[in-house]
Protein backbone atom coordinates (compact mmCIF):
# COMPACT_ATOMS: atom_id res chain seq x y z
CA UNK A 1 0.00 0.00 0.00
CA UNK A 2 1.22 3.47 -0.91
CA UNK A 3 0.79 6.81 0.81
CA UNK A 4 -0.46 9.75 -1.27
CA UNK A 5 -0.55 13.47 -0.56
CA UNK A 6 -4.02 15.00 -0.78
CA UNK A 7 -4.74 18.72 -0.92
CA UNK A 8 -8.02 20.63 -0.54
CA UNK A 9 -7.95 24.28 -1.59
CA UNK A 10 -9.72 27.31 -0.14
CA UNK A 11 -9.29 30.35 -2.40
CA UNK A 12 -11.05 33.25 -4.10
CA UNK A 13 -11.83 33.11 -7.81
CA UNK A 14 -13.76 35.70 -9.78
CA UNK A 15 -15.33 36.20 -13.21
CA UNK A 16 -12.11 36.77 -15.17
CA UNK A 17 -11.56 33.44 -16.91
CA UNK A 18 -8.06 34.17 -18.18
CA UNK A 19 -6.93 35.29 -14.76
CA UNK A 20 -8.62 32.29 -13.14
CA UNK A 21 -6.87 29.84 -15.44
CA UNK A 22 -3.51 31.53 -14.81
CA UNK A 23 -4.06 31.41 -11.05
CA UNK A 24 -5.15 27.75 -11.19
CA UNK A 25 -2.13 26.77 -13.27
CA UNK A 26 0.18 28.50 -10.78
CA UNK A 27 -1.46 26.68 -7.85
CA UNK A 28 -1.20 23.34 -9.65
CA UNK A 29 2.48 23.90 -10.44
CA UNK A 30 3.24 24.86 -6.82
CA UNK A 31 1.34 21.83 -5.50
CA UNK A 32 3.25 19.58 -7.87
CA UNK A 33 6.55 20.88 -6.53
CA UNK A 34 5.27 20.10 -3.02
CA UNK A 35 4.54 16.50 -3.98
CA UNK A 36 0.72 16.71 -3.99
CA UNK A 37 -0.88 13.75 -5.75
CA UNK A 38 -4.55 14.85 -5.60
CA UNK A 39 -5.53 18.52 -5.61
CA UNK A 40 -9.18 19.55 -5.23
CA UNK A 41 -10.11 23.11 -6.23
CA UNK A 42 -13.38 24.79 -5.21
CA UNK A 43 -16.53 24.79 -7.29
CA UNK A 44 -16.67 27.58 -9.86
CA UNK A 45 -12.93 28.18 -9.76
CA UNK A 46 -12.88 29.12 -13.42
CA UNK A 47 -15.34 31.96 -14.07
CA UNK A 48 -16.74 32.26 -10.54
CA UNK A 49 -20.13 31.55 -9.01
CA UNK A 50 -23.44 33.44 -9.06
CA UNK A 51 -23.68 36.52 -6.84
CA UNK A 52 -27.18 35.98 -5.45
CA UNK A 53 -28.43 32.57 -4.42
CA UNK A 54 -32.11 33.49 -4.29
CA UNK A 55 -32.52 35.60 -7.43
CA UNK A 56 -29.47 35.33 -9.70
CA UNK A 57 -29.13 38.25 -12.10
CA UNK A 58 -29.45 36.78 -15.62
CA UNK A 59 -27.12 39.49 -16.94
CA UNK A 60 -24.38 38.65 -14.41
CA UNK A 61 -24.08 34.88 -14.73
CA UNK A 62 -20.66 33.19 -14.77
CA UNK A 63 -19.14 32.74 -18.24
CA UNK A 64 -19.46 29.28 -19.76
CA UNK A 65 -16.60 27.14 -21.02
CA UNK A 66 -16.35 24.43 -23.62
CA UNK A 67 -15.20 21.28 -21.77
CA UNK A 68 -12.88 20.60 -24.70
CA UNK A 69 -11.55 24.14 -24.82
CA UNK A 70 -8.09 25.56 -24.09
CA UNK A 71 -8.83 26.54 -20.47
CA UNK A 72 -9.21 23.04 -19.07
CA UNK A 73 -6.49 21.79 -21.44
CA UNK A 74 -4.05 24.25 -19.86
CA UNK A 75 -4.88 23.01 -16.36
CA UNK A 76 -4.53 19.39 -17.46
CA UNK A 77 -1.16 20.11 -19.03
CA UNK A 78 0.04 21.74 -15.81
CA UNK A 79 -1.25 18.79 -13.77
CA UNK A 80 0.98 16.26 -15.50
CA UNK A 81 1.10 13.21 -13.22
CA UNK A 82 -1.15 14.88 -10.61
CA UNK A 83 -4.89 14.32 -10.35
CA UNK A 84 -6.75 17.65 -10.24
CA UNK A 85 -10.46 18.30 -9.63
CA UNK A 86 -11.78 21.76 -10.50
CA UNK A 87 -15.15 23.46 -10.99
CA UNK A 88 -16.46 25.67 -13.79
CA UNK A 89 -19.65 26.54 -15.70
CA UNK A 90 -20.00 24.11 -18.58
CA UNK A 91 -21.74 24.89 -21.88
CA UNK A 92 -23.34 21.76 -23.36
CA UNK A 93 -26.33 21.14 -25.64
CA UNK A 94 -27.58 24.67 -25.22
CA UNK A 95 -27.57 24.40 -21.42
CA UNK A 96 -25.27 25.71 -18.71
CA UNK A 97 -24.22 23.36 -15.90
CA UNK A 98 -22.41 23.81 -12.61
CA UNK A 99 -19.75 21.21 -13.35
CA UNK A 100 -16.71 19.59 -11.77
CA UNK A 101 -14.06 17.90 -13.85
CA UNK A 102 -11.23 15.64 -12.73
CA UNK A 103 -8.20 15.58 -15.00
CA UNK A 104 -4.50 14.91 -15.33
CA UNK A 105 -1.92 15.26 -18.05
CA UNK A 106 -3.55 12.24 -19.69
CA UNK A 107 -6.87 14.06 -20.09
CA UNK A 108 -10.29 14.05 -18.42
CA UNK A 109 -10.76 11.25 -15.88
CA UNK A 110 -14.29 12.06 -14.74
CA UNK A 111 -17.04 14.70 -14.79
CA UNK A 112 -19.94 15.58 -12.50
CA UNK A 113 -22.79 18.02 -13.04
CA UNK A 114 -24.36 19.35 -9.84
CA UNK A 115 -27.62 17.53 -9.15
CA UNK A 116 -29.19 19.27 -6.14
CA UNK A 117 -30.01 22.96 -6.56
CA UNK A 118 -30.76 25.22 -3.57
CA UNK A 119 -32.95 28.31 -3.58
CA UNK A 120 -32.90 29.99 -7.01
CA UNK A 121 -29.87 28.25 -8.47
CA UNK A 122 -32.05 26.54 -11.08
CA UNK A 123 -32.46 29.97 -12.71
CA UNK A 124 -28.73 29.98 -13.48
CA UNK A 125 -27.92 26.32 -14.19
CA UNK A 126 -29.49 23.15 -15.50
CA UNK A 127 -29.34 20.18 -13.11
CA UNK A 128 -27.27 17.04 -13.51
CA UNK A 129 -28.87 13.63 -13.04
CA UNK A 130 -26.31 11.09 -11.82
CA UNK A 131 -23.52 10.24 -9.39
CA UNK A 132 -20.72 8.09 -10.80
CA UNK A 133 -17.28 7.08 -9.53
CA UNK A 134 -14.26 6.73 -11.81
CA UNK A 135 -10.69 5.47 -11.67
CA UNK A 136 -7.70 7.78 -11.21
CA UNK A 137 -3.99 7.38 -10.40
CA UNK A 138 -4.80 7.92 -6.69
CA UNK A 139 -7.69 5.45 -6.63
CA UNK A 140 -11.38 5.45 -7.40
CA UNK A 141 -12.96 8.88 -6.90
CA UNK A 142 -16.45 10.37 -6.93
CA UNK A 143 -17.32 14.07 -6.97
CA UNK A 144 -20.01 16.19 -5.31
CA UNK A 145 -20.73 19.88 -5.79
CA UNK A 146 -21.97 22.15 -2.97
CA UNK A 147 -25.50 21.22 -1.94
CA UNK A 148 -25.07 17.65 -3.21
CA UNK A 149 -23.32 16.72 0.04
CA UNK A 150 -26.35 17.77 2.09
CA UNK A 151 -28.05 14.59 0.89
CA UNK A 152 -26.59 11.33 2.29
CA UNK A 153 -27.79 9.45 -0.78
CA UNK A 154 -25.32 11.34 -2.98
CA UNK A 155 -22.18 10.20 -1.19
CA UNK A 156 -23.64 6.76 -0.52
CA UNK A 157 -24.24 6.24 -4.25
CA UNK A 158 -20.59 7.08 -4.98
CA UNK A 159 -19.34 4.80 -2.19
CA UNK A 160 -21.45 1.92 -3.49
CA UNK A 161 -19.91 2.59 -6.91
CA UNK A 162 -16.51 1.96 -5.36
CA UNK A 163 -15.34 5.49 -4.57
CA UNK A 164 -12.60 5.50 -1.93
CA UNK A 165 -12.21 9.27 -2.08
CA UNK A 166 -15.04 11.78 -2.46
CA UNK A 167 -13.98 15.17 -3.78
CA UNK A 168 -16.55 17.70 -2.54
CA UNK A 169 -16.11 20.95 -4.47
CA UNK A 170 -18.02 23.91 -3.05
CA UNK A 171 -18.96 27.53 -3.50
CA UNK A 172 -20.59 27.47 -0.06
CA UNK A 173 -21.53 30.82 1.48
CA UNK A 174 -22.45 31.96 4.96
CA UNK A 175 -26.16 32.02 5.72
CA UNK A 176 -28.09 34.31 3.38
CA UNK A 177 -30.93 34.80 5.90
CA UNK A 178 -29.27 34.92 9.33
CA UNK A 179 -25.57 35.61 8.87
CA UNK A 180 -23.42 35.65 11.99
CA UNK A 181 -20.98 38.47 12.66
CA UNK A 182 -18.08 35.98 12.65
CA UNK A 183 -17.81 33.26 10.01
CA UNK A 184 -16.87 30.46 12.47
CA UNK A 185 -20.14 31.14 14.35
CA UNK A 186 -22.32 31.07 11.24
CA UNK A 187 -24.92 28.32 10.98
CA UNK A 188 -23.72 27.35 7.52
CA UNK A 189 -20.16 27.11 8.80
CA UNK A 190 -21.26 24.47 11.29
CA UNK A 191 -23.29 22.57 8.71
CA UNK A 192 -20.48 22.64 6.14
CA UNK A 193 -18.13 20.86 8.57
CA UNK A 194 -20.86 18.55 9.81
CA UNK A 195 -21.73 17.29 6.33
CA UNK A 196 -18.08 16.70 5.43
CA UNK A 197 -17.45 14.60 8.53
CA UNK A 198 -20.76 12.76 8.40
CA UNK A 199 -20.43 11.75 4.74
CA UNK A 200 -16.92 10.42 5.40
CA UNK A 201 -17.91 8.48 8.54
CA UNK A 202 -21.15 7.09 7.10
CA UNK A 203 -19.38 5.60 4.12
CA UNK A 204 -15.93 5.05 5.65
CA UNK A 205 -14.21 6.93 2.84
CA UNK A 206 -11.99 10.00 2.54
CA UNK A 207 -13.71 13.31 1.85
CA UNK A 208 -11.61 16.06 0.31
CA UNK A 209 -13.62 19.23 0.73
CA UNK A 210 -12.71 22.50 -1.01
CA UNK A 211 -14.48 25.85 -0.95
CA UNK A 212 -14.32 29.40 -2.22
CA UNK A 213 -13.31 32.31 -0.01
CA UNK A 214 -14.02 36.03 -0.32
CA UNK A 215 -17.15 37.74 -1.61
CA UNK A 216 -19.12 37.54 -4.85
CA UNK A 217 -22.19 39.78 -5.05
CA UNK A 218 -24.18 39.26 -1.85
CA UNK A 219 -22.47 35.96 -0.99
CA UNK A 220 -19.59 35.62 1.46
CA UNK A 221 -17.88 32.24 1.14
CA UNK A 222 -16.72 30.22 4.13
CA UNK A 223 -13.43 28.61 3.13
CA UNK A 224 -13.01 25.68 5.55
CA UNK A 225 -11.25 23.39 3.07
CA UNK A 226 -10.35 20.10 4.70
CA UNK A 227 -9.30 16.48 4.35
CA UNK A 228 -11.48 14.09 6.37
CA UNK A 229 -10.55 10.50 7.13
CA UNK A 230 -12.84 7.45 6.92
CA UNK A 231 -13.61 7.71 10.64
CA UNK A 232 -14.96 11.25 10.23
CA UNK A 233 -11.86 12.85 11.73
CA UNK A 234 -10.49 16.08 10.23
CA UNK A 235 -6.89 15.44 9.22
CA UNK A 236 -6.13 18.93 7.89
CA UNK A 237 -8.10 22.17 7.51
CA UNK A 238 -7.70 25.78 6.43
CA UNK A 239 -10.50 26.89 8.77
CA UNK A 240 -12.06 30.11 7.46
CA UNK A 241 -8.87 31.29 5.76
CA UNK A 242 -7.56 30.68 2.27
CA UNK A 243 -4.85 28.10 1.75
CA UNK A 244 -4.24 24.42 1.16
CA UNK A 245 -5.28 21.74 3.64
CA UNK A 246 -2.83 18.92 3.02
CA UNK A 247 -2.56 15.39 4.42
CA UNK A 248 -0.41 12.37 3.62
CA UNK A 249 -2.56 9.25 3.80
CA UNK A 250 -2.55 5.59 2.84
CA UNK A 251 -6.06 5.44 1.41
CA UNK A 252 -6.48 1.68 1.20
CA UNK A 253 -4.88 0.99 4.57
CA UNK A 254 -6.97 3.59 6.38
CA UNK A 255 -10.23 2.47 4.79
CA UNK A 256 -9.45 -1.19 5.52
CA UNK A 257 -8.73 -0.29 9.15
CA UNK A 258 -11.99 1.67 9.43
CA UNK A 259 -14.00 -1.24 8.02
CA UNK A 260 -12.20 -4.03 9.87
CA UNK A 261 -14.94 -4.60 12.47
CA UNK A 262 -17.87 -2.47 11.30
CA UNK A 263 -18.19 -2.35 7.51
CA UNK A 264 -21.07 0.00 6.82
CA UNK A 265 -21.41 -0.73 3.11
CA UNK A 266 -21.26 -4.50 3.57
CA UNK A 267 -23.83 -4.36 6.37
CA UNK A 268 -26.46 -2.30 4.53
CA UNK A 269 -30.03 -3.63 4.58
CA UNK A 270 -31.37 -2.43 1.25
CA UNK A 271 -34.60 -4.40 1.73
CA UNK A 272 -35.61 -2.19 4.66
CA UNK A 273 -34.94 1.30 3.28
CA UNK A 274 -38.21 2.01 1.49
CA UNK A 275 -41.19 3.93 2.88
CA UNK A 276 -43.73 1.91 4.80
CA UNK A 277 -46.59 4.36 4.48
CA UNK A 278 -49.21 1.63 4.41
CA UNK A 279 -48.32 0.40 7.89
CA UNK A 280 -47.84 3.90 9.30
CA UNK A 281 -51.19 5.11 8.00
CA UNK A 282 -52.92 2.03 9.38
CA UNK A 283 -51.43 2.68 12.84
CA UNK A 284 -52.77 6.22 12.75
CA UNK A 285 -56.23 5.01 11.75
CA UNK A 286 -56.00 6.78 8.38
CA UNK A 287 -56.87 5.38 4.95
CA UNK A 288 -54.02 3.29 3.63
CA UNK A 289 -51.89 4.76 0.86
CA UNK A 290 -50.86 2.12 -1.61
CA UNK A 291 -47.75 2.88 -3.64
CA UNK A 292 -46.97 0.92 -6.78
CA UNK A 293 -43.32 1.94 -6.47
CA UNK A 294 -42.25 1.89 -2.81
CA UNK A 295 -38.83 3.30 -3.75
CA UNK A 296 -40.38 6.55 -5.00
CA UNK A 297 -40.00 8.21 -1.62
CA UNK A 298 -42.40 9.90 0.73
Amino acid sequence: MTAVTIGALAAHFGRDVERGVSKAVGIVEAASRDGVDLLVFPDASIGGYIGDLRKPDPTELPPTLDPHGPELAAIGAAAGHMTVCIGYTEAAQGERYNTAVCLSGDGVLGTHRKVHQPAGESMAYAAGDSFDAFDTPVGRIGMLIDYDKTFPESARTLALDGARIIAALSAWPASVTDRAARLPADRQSRLFDLYDCARAAENQVFVVSSNLTGVTGSLRFLGQAKVVGPGGDILATTRSKGGLAKAIVDVDAEISRARRVLDHLAELRHDTYHPRRKQADARRGQPELVRENPAAGG
